[in-house]
C-alpha cells in the first residue's frame, strides 16, 4: 500500500510508517505546499496513493461521490506519530483491503470508524450500512 501524507501532518510521519512496513511519501516531497485538497486527490488516485490526513476529506468524498482515494483521516490533538501512530498503522493493517478497494478510515484516540466508498455503498452485505467501527482489538497497544 503506497501512503500519501497530507502537508497538515508532519514530514515525520513518512519514516514512521516506512517504519512499520509501508510505502510512505510526504506531499512536500512530490507537489506544492499550497495545492488544494482537490489536487491532491487527484494525484492520489492518479498514482495509486491513499491519503494519510488531518483534513475532513469524507465531505469531499461524499459530495462527488467519489470511489477514491481511500482516505484515513487522524482526528486526534496530539498529532506526533508517537501519540497516534501505533493506531494508524493498526487500521491501515485491518482495513488494507477495503482502502485497496475505496475507503474512508478515521482514527481517533477513542476508536476507528471505515466508510466504504462510494460513501453510500453497503458494507457486509447490508445495504442500510455502509459505514463500521472497526474490531475492538484495533484499540490495544
Amino acid at each position: 500500500m503506497r501512503l500519501l501524507i497530507d502537508m497538515n501532518l508532519s514530514p515525520k510521519w513518512a519514516d514512521f510508517l516506512e517504519g512499520a512496513g509501508y510505502e510512505a511519501t510526504h506531499w512536500s516531497k512530490l507537489g506544492a505546499p499550497d495545492a488544494t485538497d482537490p489536487e491532491l486527490m487527484t494525484f492520489a488516485t492518479s498514482h495509486g496513493y491513499v491519503i494519510i490526513t488531518h483534513d475532513l476529506f469524507g465531505a469531499i468524498l461524499a459530495a462527488t461521490q467519489g470511489m477514491g482515494p481511500s482516505v484515513v483521516q487522524v482526528r486526534a490533538d496530539d498529532l506526533d506519530p508517537a501519540a497516534i501512530g501505533p493506531q494508524i498503522v493498526a487500521a491501515l493493517h485491518q482495513a488494507g483491503q477495503a482502502l485497496t478497494e475505496g475507503a474512508l478510515v478515521t482514527v481517533d484516540p477513542a476508536r476507528s470508524r471505515i466508510t466504504l466508498l462510494p460513501i453510500n455503498r453497503e458494507i457486509s452485505g447490508n445495504a442500510n450500512a455502509h459505514t463500521g467501527e472497526l474490531p475492538a482489538s484495533f484499540n490495544e497497544d
